[in-house]
């Protein structure tokens, strides 16, 4: 029986093959995200991974279901898996803003889901970071969440030379657009043609450009200029400040394809230019308003950072780390007699808070050692009866080959020297 094109397997380390991947990895990828959104004040929440479909469908129209696993439910309810994260949180922030001081800054690590064919940094599904604030207008939240995004990166050893924060303001596009074109039911159309520029034959662009008014000369025009918005001025200001302006540059070619996004707006790229999108994000005022049925109105801002393409770049920079069981302490029971007291000592140490591994059957002393070297254990520890019939503990640092003995009480003060 053989796993569904484009999802995972999460296996613990050391892997089976190359082909599945790292439960260790995820772990550790998570408590990273973790730590640096709590470092920002940032609190974590999470939503149902089957939403209504008019859900979506709201935030998107009919564009984004045929990239859905979608279905009518028992309950004849025309339902999805969620493809992303922040409809729900808009749903949930509708129900229960007022329960919650302004600004709200929370983030989630979703698993998301979507019907799409599976290539390069791309997967039919993902975990995601997702981080939100809710009810500033103000730029600095735009800085703050920026900053976010750039310490979540940095936090894995990437650098200024690894990546950028390539910075857009769909207000700049808007005013661009309007300056250009009286008939706003084209705009949509056009802020396709601009996010689909870097991708797309300049031909082709050229052509459905001068069929809107414009034309790819004057656009490329406008981009390589990358004049900042006193908006995209003030995020570069604040950005600076705090010593970070060498992750972020302004990149009008930035439009983020997505309708509700309605002022600044970002995306993470490696510098080589060998993957695509690390993450992508940007103010959406208008989605919670949407979703409440214009009973509750928000500003709001996000970003996604995805574990697949983020992995990749980790792998091909070498900043993957060690995986390891985190084995603190492997027990030895080489005589059955002391398997009681042994049992106390192992549970007593687990109590502390150690990660603690022994035989679960009778085995011989090599057997249980070669054990203790392949879990990779700090060290070993096992009781002995003196010559006068009383309990010792010895423990040997794996490392050091060092062995050091005591009461079986003592065995946590032998293991911290």
């Amino acid at each position: 029986m053989e796993r569904l094109p484009g999802f995972r397997d999460f296996y613990p380390e050391p892997l089976p093959h190359k082909d599945v991947w790292s439960a260790d990895l995820r772990q550790y990828i998570f408590t990273k995200w973790r730590e640096i959104a709590r470092r920002y004040g940032f609190r974590e929440y999470d939503g149902p991974p089957l939403e209504p479909l008019e859900l979506y469908q709201l935030k998107s129209g009919d564009e984004l279901v045929e990239q859905m696993f979608n279905f009518v439910d028992k309950g004849e309810r025309a339902v999805s898996m969620r493809p992303e994260m922040t409809p729900t949180l808009a749903r949930m922030i509708a129900a229960h803003e007022r329960a919650y001081k302004k600004p709200i800054k929370w983030f989630a690590l979703p698993q998301l889901f979507r019907y799409e064919r599976p290539g390069k940094g791309r997967l039919r599904e993902h975990f995601q970071f997702n981080a939100d604030i809710i009810g500033e207008a103000d730029v600095a939240a735009d800085a703050e969440l920026i900053a976010l995004l750039i310490d979540s990166l940095r936090a894995f050893g990437l650098t200024a030379e690894d990546f950028v924060i390539r910075l857009s303001s769909r207000n700049a596009w808007q005013d661009y657009f309007s300056a250009r074109c009286h008939d706003h039911a084209k705009a949509y159309e056009f802020f396709q043609i601009v996010d689909k520029l870097e991708r797309e034959d300049p031909a082709k662009s050229d052509e459905k450009l001068k069929a809107l008014g414009f034309s790819l000369e004057e656009l490329n025009h406008f981009i390589i200029a990358g004049e900042p918005t006193p908006e995209l001025k003030a995020i570069l200001d604040d950005l600076a400040a705090r010593g970070l302006g060498d992750f972020v540059k302004v990149d009008y070619h930035v439009i983020r394809g997505l309708a509700y996004y309605t002022g600044p707006v970002f995306e993470a790229f490696d510098r080589k230019g060998e993957f695509r999108a690390i993450a992508g994000g940007g103010r959406y005022d208008n989605l919670v308003k949407l979703i409440s049925g214009d009973k509750v109105n928000l500003p709001a801002l996000g970003f996604g950072l995805g574990d697949v393409v983020l992995f990749e770049l980790l792998k091909a920079r070498g900043l993957l780390p060690t995986c390891d069981s985190g084995v603190d302490v492997f027990v030895l029971i080489e005589d059955e007699e002391l398997r009681k007291p042994s049992l106390k000592l192992i549970q007593d140490l687990r109590s502390a808070g150690m990660v603690v591994e022994y035989s679960l059957t009778p085995a011989k002393s090599d057997k249980q050692f070669k054990r203790a070297q392949e879990l990779k254990a700090t060290h070993t520890a096992k009781l002995e009866k003196s010559p006068g019939g009383e309990l010792v503990a010895k423990v040997r640092n794996f490392k050091t080959r060092e062995e050091k003995s005591g009461p079986p009480d003592g065995v946590r003060g032998l293991l911290s020297v």
